[in-house]
């Protein structure tokens, strides 16, 4: 069987793991695919995560036992953090994304795969060690960013509808208050889509009061599940009172400036 240099395990590993982040994989795959001894195999994971540790890329964890193995958990260094919502804020400040009714005009950011994978690497580095089992959104422009945390947490995505659907089988539905505009609107989830007594997190693409925050909560104990975790793009501090405290978010959008732009600033949560 062939054999394989260092350097070209080590390039093979790392591929994998950050191709499969929060994907846990046990050591005698690599054993088998390289010809390699476990110990081998183990000084090329130790090189990876040191270079990883170094550049604050993200981490490689072990977990130990016969069924055990390695992951790679995402992050990102503090630098690259304020450098990604500074930029985020500079785009969005620009005077033409104000659209009728003072909204930011967002849709192209949030289907921009290069933006939506930075956001999603800063929010899911929040929650990697809550054992989250679903990551869960409402059906609209936030989809995106919650399938990409999603994906590095390497759990699943449950979507939340605003109606029923024929095609979801029996769903559970509720009421909920708008934290803005205090308008009555309902939500809708199946009962095939989530393991009662889950771990769950919301990922939203904007936050005004929270509202829709605290309905997911309200929909989670129906299945007996909790929410342990809120992460979203932008949260508006024109909304004085929240509903709610403990979520992490990128940029605040502070209210249009006479000149007719937005005012953001990164967030505290990137700014720690």
């Amino acid at each position: 069987m062939e054999k394989f240099s260092r350097n070209q395990r080590i390039a093979a590993i790392t591929k994998l793991l950050v191709e499969n982040p929060s994907k846990m994989v046990n050591l005698n795959k690599f054993t088998e695919v390289f010809n390699a001894a476990k110990s081998t195999i183990s000084e090329d994971v130790v090189i990876i995560r040191d270079i990883f540790n170094k550049l604050e890329v993200g981490n490689i964890e072990t977990i130990a036992g016969a069924s055990g193995g390695i992951k790679y958990v995402c992050n990102s260094s503090q630098e690259e953090k304020n450098k990604f919502a500074e930029s985020l804020c500079a785009i969005l400040a620009e005077k033409d994304r104000i659209i009728p009714g003072n909204f930011i005009y967002m849709t192209d950011i949030m289907y921009n795969p290069e933006i939506v994978h930075k956001a999603a690497v800063i929010l899911a580095s929040n929650f990697n060690n809550l054992g989250v089992q679903y990551v869960v959104t409402v059906e609209t422009k936030g989809i995106p960013l919650a399938y990409e945390v999603a994906k590095m947490l390497c759990v699943e995505l449950i979507i939340v509808r605003r109606d029923n659907r024929v095609t979801e089988g029996p769903t559970v539905s509720i009421n909920y208050v708008s934290g803005s505009g205090r308008r009555i609107q309902s939500m809708s989830l199946s009962r095939k889509s989530i393991k009662r007594g889950s771990k769950c997190i919301f990922v939203d693409d904007f936050m005004k009061a929270g509202g829709t925050a605290l309905g997911i909560i309200e929909m989670l104990r129906e299945f007996n599940s909790e929410l342990v975790g809120i992460g979203v793009l932008v949260e508006s501090t024109e909304n004085k009172s929240k509903l709610l405290n403990n979520y992490i978010s990128i940029i605040q959008f502070n209210g249009i400036s006479e000149n007719g732009s937005a005012i953001l600033v990164p967030s505290n949560n990137v700014k720690k």
